[in-house]
């Protein structure tokens, strides 16, 4: 699923990835490899697309890697929230109980 946040600084859209799953016994396979490429030239030949972005857990090294190969950066953003959902979340180094 892609969803699209508007960059005033850049004056075009970037195309977000979301809720990427590949199954187990599928990674390392060239899956995600394959899919990005397909959005990329979709991307690239669009009008206004000015980048692609998606989230990525700060100890998923192994997803991490594989966007890496596909030339997806470190963007230098974190992401902070108000949860209003209840949810615990569990992640390392998180203050919540």
């Amino acid at each position: 699923m892609i969803t699209y946040e508007w960059s005033d600084w850049r004056n075009g859209r970037f195309w977000w990835i979301q809720s990427v799953y590949v199954l187990p016994q599928a990674r390392r396979g060239g899956v995600f490899r394959a899919l990005f490429r397909h959005l990329e030239d979709l991307a690239q030949a669009g009008p206004g697309v000015c980048g692609i972005r998606l989230y990525v857990e700060r100890e998923n090294v192994r997803a991490q890697s594989t966007y890496r190969h596909c030339g997806l950066e470190d963007a230098g953003y974190a992401v902070m929230e108000v949860d209003y959902s209840g949810a615990v979340r569990t992640a390392k180094g998180s203050d919540h109980a």
